[in-house]
């Protein structure tokens, strides 16, 4: 890992917003004695209705463009509870727009994609049906056998004509050989490395605490995927088999500490999804590409005519540390706050911030039910740890707590009231608020919904619950790992 004090530049959200108590307690200690060039530090917002400012009404977009005038102020006078028949999914509506510039988006097709055999399966077939161009973005591009399966299929349609985009991020694909890009570069593929560890090779500025988190693949601007799977062979064998190896971690520097068996299976969960939403998840690859100063993109057809090829609606949601605070991380608050009957979340990397806290137990005091199903293992022994040391906390206030031992569990998503659904690459914690390029959809919609609760509650089904006894109960030296691991929440 490189030094942290050659990764803490911060963006300017560090000159106008104040650090957060709760953050800044425990880590002030160790910046003070181990980070002597940090002269101030970001934070997430407080969300507050208005905390956007201003915004014109807000519309659903479709095939044909904006819902009408009439039906938008509809779902915002459910939101203000002057339609008392207003159902859930109207108030969801609302709140997912008012929270955001960017469109809900109707007519869309979501496949749900769990573990890697079958989320490869459908990146492959679809990749093998490009005719125009690929646009890739991972975290981690390995070179190995899965990562050989994906060069050589995109090498191929690259040899046929069809222009492939690969944005890969810096730290994350650390360990693999420069010969593995060249490999691709000398093939046609245009590449573009996002915040070069080494400075002399960066075209945008040198922040290399800003990382590019995001799984993203756009086949012909009709199809994406995206999810928490990288491009590894580690997902090889799904969370219902054996044969999975260990992977670089998405958390940096972390190697030390509980890891997982190397024949544990690895649990993540993806989507693949056709309609007009694809156009916004188009648009946040190529204002990636832009703002990184990549070589011009060439001219293809990146914005093609969509129709309807569903009935979901969605919102298509990108989140950077550019940005003034993160619009995944607010409309995941918005959700909570305004949940009426059930909060059910599943995440790898789990070290919630003092509002999310707040949310997660105000939503249990009010009457909803909060389940949350966190990893029994990780390759991140210091998130393992800072995320448990809130245990204690969370399960007094009533928030419902599980683990997945029997598996690396790597998914990261949400499902609230049954129609408010969030499936991406965004963890609970302040690396993926704060620091990194982080890409979500939200759909919204019972139908979707009950896919999500079936997915969630067949992980549900084999998971571990945290009785507040017995976790009072736990090691003297757990406990001494969790009072470390808080210490350096903020930069994990």
């Amino acid at each position: 890992m490189a030094p942290f004090a050659h990764l803490q530049r911060f963006t300017r959200l560090t000159q106008r917003l104040q650090c957060r108590t709760a953050a800044s307690a425990a880590s002030a200690l160790a910046a003070a004695v181990l980070l002597p060039t940090i002269t101030a530090c970001s934070t997430l917002p407080a969300i507050v209705p208005d905390m956007g400012g201003p915004r014109a009404t807000a519309q659903v977009s479709g095939q044909h463009g904006p819902l009408s005038t009439t039906r938008s102020r509809q779902i915002l006078d459910a939101l203000k509870g002057s339609n008392p028949q207003a159902n859930r999914l109207d108030r969801h509506l609302a709140l997912e727009q008012a929270i955001s510039d960017s469109p809900l988006t109707a007519g869309n097709r979501v496949r749900l994609l769990e573990d890697g055999p079958a989320t490869y399966r459908a990146m492959l077939a679809t990749i093998a049906t490009a005719r125009d161009h690929i646009n890739m973005e991972s975290y981690i591009f390995e070179d190995d056998d899965t990562g050989k399966q994906f060069s050589d299929a995109l090498l191929a349609q690259q040899a046929r004509g069809v222009q492939v985009n690969i944005v890969y991020d810096s730290v994350g694909t650390l360990g693999t050989k420069p010969e593995f890009f060249g490999r691709l570069r000398d093939g046609g593929i245009k590449l573009l490395e996002f915040n070069p560890v080494n400075p002399l090779a960066a075209k945008a500025g040198w922040d290399v605490n800003q990382r590019d988190h995001r799984k993203l693949l756009i086949v012909d601007g009709r199809t994406a995927f995206l999810g928490g799977i990288n491009i590894s062979g580690v997902y090889s064998g799904g969370s219902f088999s054996r044969g999975s190896g260990n992977r670089p971690s998405d958390k940096p520097g972390d190697t030390a500490g509980k890891k997982p068996a190397k024949t544990q299976p690895w649990r993540d969960t993806d989507l693949q999804i056709d309609g007009p939403v694809v156009a916004e998840f188009q648009k946040l690859f190529i204002d990636t590409w832009t703002k990184q100063k990549g070589e011009p993109l060439a001219a293809r057809d990146y914005y093609p005519t969509l129709t309807a090829q569903g009935v979901e609606v969605i919102h298509a949601i990108g989140s950077s540390p550019d940005d003034e605070y993160s619009l995944i991380y607010a409309t995941l608050i918005s959700a909570i706050d305004n949940a009426e009957t059930e909060v059910l979340l599943t995440n790898a990397y789990f070290v919630p911030d003092p509002q999310l806290r707040a949310s997660l137990k105000s939503a249990v005091a009010r009457g909803v039910d909060v389940k949350i199903i966190l990893p029994g293992t990780s390759d991140s022994a210091l998130v393992f740890h800072a995320g448990r040391s809130y245990y204690d906390e969370l399960l007094k206030a009533g928030v419902k707590l599980f683990e997945r031992r029997d598996v690396m569990l790597h998914s990261k998503t949400a499902l609230v009231d049954g129609v408010w659904s969030t499936v991406g690459s965004t963890n609970l914690d302040w690396r993926s608020f704060l620091h990194n390029q982080e890409l979500n959809a939200v759909v919204l919609g019972e139908s979707f919904g009950n896919q999500m609760r079936a997915a969630f509650e067949a992980d549900l089904m084999r998971a571990e619950p945290i009785a507040l006894r017995e976790w009072r109960r736990r090691t003297l030296d757990l406990r001494a790992k969790e009072v470390f691991a808080r210490i350096w929440q903020y930069w994990l």
